[in-house]
């Protein structure tokens, strides 16, 4: 009996060695993968990528296309890349696309001030570090706060102003959205968008619930898209690496969206368009109906669906924006 016994410990020894090595060997391969995803996305990132020196700092930026010149302000856990991957539709049709990274995002260091109003300032200094006097001005989700201040402290370098799924101000008493994310769910997203490993494990383990989650779009909509959609949204989740580039950016714009307070929209004059989704997981979508409300002569477009990404609706987006800033200059 003790010969059976010790030669079945030895048969579980042997098993268990081959599992740890085994286990041992999927986490090197993944480890590996894990490596070579995160240089590639930050060679992608860097792709177009200059630093001007202005009178507010260095600021990251890149720009194509011929025409009238359009800034593009990215949202949360963006940069110039995602900027330009958003706006570059536009430059087939007469648009000069200035993308630039907001402050704490890729190369633009974060400053002491980093208030939507310091930040609406370097999109001027940007502006006139490139000899560009009058610019539309596009402004994605937390792209919206400094957008809207760039309208208000400098009227005469907006062309026109364009918001989409808009984080902004509104009352308490205005509600025809989502609710508005809560602080657990914010503390939750700053620990994954922390990390680029745990960011990266979550586009290859759990998708969906990345795009739910972080990218407030229901991953059901994103299924039932066109090929080409699919792959829009999907690029924009991935162009989200390397995390880590971004991460005090991400915690500027989560702080900044719990304390919005109004801003003086009255005083806008360029003519502007804001658009959003009534599904937006952000709730952007009472956000973006107040703002236009208090905007003379604003345009609001707010589709039923589509969340935060405005799934399926990308191309009437953009010809939107054409028709607001091209329409007009066409002979």
């Amino acid at each position: 009996d003790q010969v059976e016994h010790g030669g079945g410990a030895i048969v579980i020894a042997d098993d268990l060695a081959v599992v740890i090595a085994l286990a041992g060997f999927a986490i090197f391969v993944l480890h590996a993968r894990f490596k070579h995803d995160l240089a590639a996305a930050a060679a992608r990132a860097a792709q177009g990528s200059k630093v001007v020196t202005t009178r507010c700092g260095p600021i990251e930026y890149q720009q194509g296309g011929h025409g009238i010149p359009l800034l593009m302000i990215h949202g949360s856990g963006g940069g110039h890349d995602q900027g330009m991957a958003w706006a570059q539709p536009l430059m087939a049709d007469g648009v000069h696309v200035i993308a630039m990274s907001r402050f704490g995002y890729l190369r633009t260091p974060r400053p002491a001030d980093a208030s939507p109003e310091a930040q609406a300032d370097a999109h001027v200094c940007l502006l006139d570090a490139l000899g560009i006097g009058k610019s539309a001005i596009v402004g994605v989700s937390a792209g919206s706060p400094s957008a809207l201040q760039t309208a208000i402290r400098h009227p005469d370098r907006v062309a026109a102003l364009v918001l989409v799924v808009p984080i902004a101000y509104k009352p308490d008493t205005v509600t025809d959205s989502a609710p508005p994310v809560s602080d657990d769910k914010d503390a939750m997203l700053l620990r994954l968008l922390g990390s680029d490993l745990l960011f990266w494990l979550g586009l290859h383990a759990a998708r969906d619930q990345v795009f739910r989650h972080v990218l407030a779009t229901p991953p059901e909509q994103i299924a039932a898209a066109s090929a080409e959609e699919r792959a829009r949204v999907n690029d924009m989740a991935d162009r989200i690496l390397p995390v880590s580039a971004r991460a005090a950016g991400l915690r500027d714009d989560t702080r900044l969206g719990k304390h919005l307070g109004p801003y003086p929209l009255e005083r806008i004059r360029a003519p502007t368009l804001v658009i959003s989704a009534r599904d937006d997981g952000f709730g952007t979508y009472a956000n973006a109906q107040y703002t236009a409300g208090r905007i003379a002569g604003a345009r609001f477009i707010g589709f039923e669906q589509g969340g935060h990404l405005l799934v399926g609706h990308n191309d009437a987006v953009h010809a939107e924006i054409l028709g607001l800033v091209v329409g007009p200059a066409r002979p």
